[in-house]
């Protein structure tokens, strides 16, 4: 139908602008409100993502807590928004 058409190709258009992001920073918002900022190394047609260099944002009944990562892999269903170049939320 017409409207899978143009499901599929806005699919295909946001996976190649993820694409253009590979090696680049990003800033994701997570369904949780977590917030992880990192440089993306590469996705999956499911939008699970692989970065480096991460730091992770997370509101706590403490306060704010940053956490630095090495590597984390990312479950497309969990992510809410990508902002790419992103630096985070103010430190």
């Amino acid at each position: 139908t017409a409207a899978n058409a143009t499901i599929n190709r806005l699919m295909l258009q946001s996976t190649e602008l993820v694409d253009k992001c590979i090696g680049s920073r990003i800033h994701i918002v997570m369904k949780s409100d977590k917030k992880i900022v990192g440089t993306l190394l590469g996705f999956d047609n499911f939008v699970n993502m692989v970065l480096e260099e991460v730091t992770e944002f997370e509101i706590t009944p403490e306060g704010r807590r940053i956490t630095k990562l090495d590597h984390i892999l990312l479950n497309g269903n969990n992510i809410t928004m990508l902002v790419p170049g992103g630096e985070g939320p103010e430190v």
